[in-house]
């Protein structure tokens, strides 16, 4: 299981109301839950399985003007652990935590060379990048759960 599906939208905190909050935890937090409470069952009774949920590094060191975003990925982050304890041994369960992967869509070109510039590899990431490290995570490797992995071009370090 994948738990990739998001909303991220800016809102400055004076801004932000009830719906805004309810929109970010239910899609972000709350259906990943729910998602992995199921399929983690269906994957304990056969023996085997991986969930990975799709966070930001922002759930680690918030954005301004996206209260919501960042706490419901911050949330992922535990959720990730929580389930890796409640669903071992048979399933293995992490998060990758993306940087500048996929600007937003309302950001112009001198935003989008801030995030390029806010990198140690002074890239974007690539859909192909989180698919990789995906990938890994399901086929390459069984013994890592409960982790939070960084994909985000050393943002975090710069």
């Amino acid at each position: 299981l994948v738990n990739s599906a998001s909303v991220f939208y800016r809102k400055p905190l004076e801004e932000v109301t009830e719906r805004d909050w309810d929109v970010n935890l239910d899609t972000n937090l709350k259906a990943p839950f729910f998602l992995a409470k199921f399929a983690g069952a269906a994957m304990r009774r056969q023996g085997a399985g991986k969930i990975i949920n799709i966070g930001d590094w922002a759930g680690i060191r918030p954005y301004n003007s996206y209260l919501p975003y960042t706490v419901s990925k911050s949330g992922l982050i535990g959720l990730t652990r929580a389930l890796a304890k409640a669903l071992s041994p048979e399933v293995q369960v992490n998060c990758v935590a993306l940087g500048p992967v996929m600007p937003p869509e309302d950001y112009d070109e001198a935003e989008v060379a801030r995030l390029v510039e806010g990198t140690l590899t002074k890239r974007m990431g690539s859909p192909e990048d989180v698919a990789r490290t995906v990938v890994f995570l399901c086929e390459g490797t069984d013994f890592a759960t409960g982790a939070t992995w960084l994909l985000d071009g050393g943002r975090l370090l710069a």
